[in-house]
């Protein structure tokens, strides 16, 4: 017999194939381990352990390439939860990091993937105390997206809570920066939400973003070239500390140009009770799209969710995940661009097919009338979605499908 199951239970049992929204969809077990120190290690997986250090690391990786660190549980530690010097290929996916001088430091190294994970309270001192902060990584495949991370007040000492320092992506393979959610910052005078071309950089694309009272700025360029900015949320509350939403300011003997600031939506106060959503000085000549970006009155702390980290539900078994006792439809192309078919081969009855986003809320609705029926999927962004297709009212399957870029 088919079983009735809801949409949240749905992307539960999914969570172990697809993102569950920002930061770790891992919430346990953990096994307690010593710190981990390796060099030279290559093609290995570090997996459900959870570590802390009162003298220095949680993980430090030297000359080391091919490494996952998933699942983990990491900090208080004095140092960074993971450290990384001239390494190649790490992937930290889903690992919860609190009260640690910084998330993840990476150095001279390439092809670093910081990626679904929750990082609460980092605690510096200056220079350190970021969630992440790459220095000197340079080629194809870095990145720092869907992770939360929560600085509370009085708990906390972040400076930038992502740092990009002399590092960059290539022109067919930026460096991204892509759906962090970011709250809490200060008191620091100088530290913020996501800082690029620290003393050079280039090709990074910084791109749906949400930063709620990050600290002394929201995002900034201070140097370097082909930097994007773009469809980013950015809000401060009057705070002590707090200067400006977004700004392009050259600090640096290095290049700043061609660079992008476009379509980002800004609310911002300055300390004295201003607005201060944006600032340019020229320094870093043209900046395409400057116009583009909108003050929102309406934007305000509440386009984050009360709770950001430790969202991740209990550890499930997969017997949720496929309803239906046989395949009785398909769904295809997966991946998909403009459109979508869906065929089936179960007797005659009133189908629908909804389709969800990874945040539970509904993107498409169609009924299923027919043995195969083509529906339109231009209004979808690129990305993952849940399917779901009933028939008599009855839940018959949940597929997941990718749609590509148009």
């Amino acid at each position: 017999m088919t079983k009735q199951i809801s949409l949240i239970g749905i992307l539960i049992s999914l969570s172990h194939l697809i993102s569950f929204g920002q930061g770790s969809a891992y919430s346990g077990p953990y096994t307690t381990s010593a710190p981990i120190t390796w060099s030279g290690i290559n093609n290995q997986t570090i997996s459900g352990l959870a570590i802390k250090n009162t003298s220095g690391h949680c993980i430090s990786l030297t000359n080391c390439s091919n490494i996952t660190i998933q699942k983990c549980k990491l900090g208080p530690s004095l140092r960074e939860g993971v450290n990384l010097y001239n390494c190649t290929n790490i992937t930290i996916v889903n690992c919860a990091i609190d009260s640690v001088e910084t998330g993840l430091y990476a150095a001279k190294s390439s092809t670093i993937k910081f990626t679904d994970n929750d990082v609460r309270n980092v605690q510096g001192p200056y220079p350190k105390g970021q969630m992440a902060q790459f220095d000197n990584v340079s080629g194809g495949g870095n990145s720092i997206s869907y992770n939360a991370c929560e600085n509370i007040t009085g708990q906390s000492n972040p400076e930038d809570v992502i740092s990009l320092y002399m590092s960059g992506g290539l022109a067919t393979d930026r460096l991204q920066v892509i759906g962090n959610w970011i709250r809490g910052g200060g008191p620091s005078n100088s530290g913020g939400g996501i800082m690029t071309g620290d003393n050079g950089g280039s090709y990074i694309l910084i791109k749906d973003n949400i930063l709620v009272n990050p600290g002394q700025y929201g995002i900034a360029i201070a140097s370097g070239t082909h930097i994007s900015i773009k469809d980013n949320k950015v809000y401060s509350a009057k705070l002590p500390f707090s200067n400006v939403g977004i700004y392009a300011f050259n600090q640096y003997p290095t290049e700043c140009s061609s660079d992008t600031v476009m379509n980002n939506t800004v609310n911002w106060t300055y300390k004295d009770g201003q607005l201060n959503n944006l600032y340019n000085n020229g320094s870093c000549g043209v900046v395409t799209g400057w116009a583009t970006n909108a003050y929102d009155k309406d934007l305000n702390a509440s386009v984050l969710p009360a709770k950001i980290i430790g969202r991740a539900p209990a550890v499930v078994t997969e017997s949720a995940l496929t309803p239906a006792e046989d395949n009785k439809y398909k769904i295809y192309p997966n991946p998909a661009v403009n459109n979508l078919t869906i065929e089936t081969n179960a007797e005659e009855g009133n189908g629908s097919l909804e389709i969800f986003d990874l945040k539970g809320q509904k993107v498409i609705e169609y009924p299923l009338s027919e043995k195969k029926t083509e529906i339109n999927i231009n209004i979808l962004k690129a990305g993952i979605y849940i399917a779901k297709i009933s028939t008599n009212n009855q839940l018959s399957e949940v597929k997941k499908i990718i749609v590509g870029g148009k």
